[in-house]
């Protein structure tokens, strides 16, 4: 089965071409397929990838996810009211499973968002974010490993806690 993007790309190219009816009907079968919510209002660049498929994604009407992103499993992009603005996230941005981003936030490029955040708050380009709400634990630039690079080479188990 492909990935929801590719169900994506094709609704997303219907909804611009203004063919009524067809997106919705695309968007229906990526909820029936993946329970999942990718709207061909959203702006997804190209590049950007959802894991696991896209199963139990959420991305809110009228969001842009920037080129070369990757989506975990269960990320929500939404909004927050009273606010009418809808994230914006940056280009190369990686997203951890469970993440949470709302409200009118924009989160710069080469970003992390861990698993299981909740972004409430802008994100600067190059910061690692982590926590509930979300707070910089690091930074890109400090880590000695390519955070989008699929690594699926290296053998070992990661070193006992101190």
């Amino acid at each position: 089965m492909p990935n929801a993007i590719v169900f994506y790309r094709i609704a997303r190219w219907l909804y611009l071409k203004r063919i009524p009816v067809l997106p919705s009907l695309f968007q229906l079968l990526i909820f029936l397929l993946y329970n999942s919510k990718v709207p061909p209002t959203a702006d997804i660049g190209k590049g950007t990838y959802l894991i696991c498929k896209g199963i139990a994604t959420v991305v809110i009407d009228g969001a842009r996810i920037g080129t070369g992103c990757r989506i975990g499993i269960g990320v929500r992009i939404i909004g927050k009211g009273p606010y009418k603005n809808v994230p914006q996230i940056g280009n190369h941005v990686f997203m951890g499973a469970g993440s949470v981003i709302a409200g009118p936030v924009i989160i710069g490029d080469n970003a992390v968002i861990a698993p299981n955040a909740v972004v409430t708050k802008s994100v600067p380009a190059g910061a690692i974010v982590g926590g509930i709400p979300a707070r910089i634990i690091g930074r890109v630039d400090q880590l000695n490993y390519d955070i989008l690079a699929n690594q699926a080479d290296v053998d070992g188990h990661a070193d006992y806690l101190a």
